[in-house]
């Protein structure tokens, strides 16, 4: 394999878990800004933000996987996704690297009381396994 061949992920945390998307799916990563709420969505939608004009959904991956809501603190993030051609904003509590996976392996049917259909694969590092978020399943609910 060529070191172009390479897939590099951004990991972030999400409580005392870890998580990573492909970078390629990443728009930006982005402090947490004002969000105005919207009425009557899904208990997970915190809502939508202006950026640069244009009007992103943002969500929140701790109530998607039925977490309790923390409050936002400094390290908490926006991860803008490009999904179906369209800017999403994901809210995590940290954003702590960009990396590769020596070991990718495939997703059990449950993790942690979450549903596997929400990984594509474990990825397998020094410092433990990451789930790797299948962002169409993640963005479908």
């Amino acid at each position: 394999m060529q070191a172009s061949d390479v897939i590099q992920y951004v990991e972030f945390g999400i409580e005392d878990e870890t998580y990573a998307l492909k970078i390629s799916d990443i728009q930006e990563i982005i402090k947490v800004q004002e969000m105005t709420e919207i009425p009557n969505c899904r208990s997970y939608v915190k809502g939508v933000i202006n950026l640069r004009g244009k009007i992103v959904p943002i969500i929140s991956l701790r109530l998607l996987f039925e977490l309790k809501e923390d409050e936002l603190t400094k390290a908490s993030r926006i991860i803008v996704v490009n999904h179906k051609e369209e800017a999403v904003g994901i809210v995590v509590d940290r954003v702590n690297k960009v990396t590769t996976f020596p070991d990718i392996q495939p997703p059990p049917e449950r993790i942690g009381g979450i549903s596997g259909s929400y990984f594509t694969a474990i990825g397998v590092s020094e410092s433990g396994l990451v789930g790797i978020l299948k962002l169409n399943e993640v963005l479908l609910q």
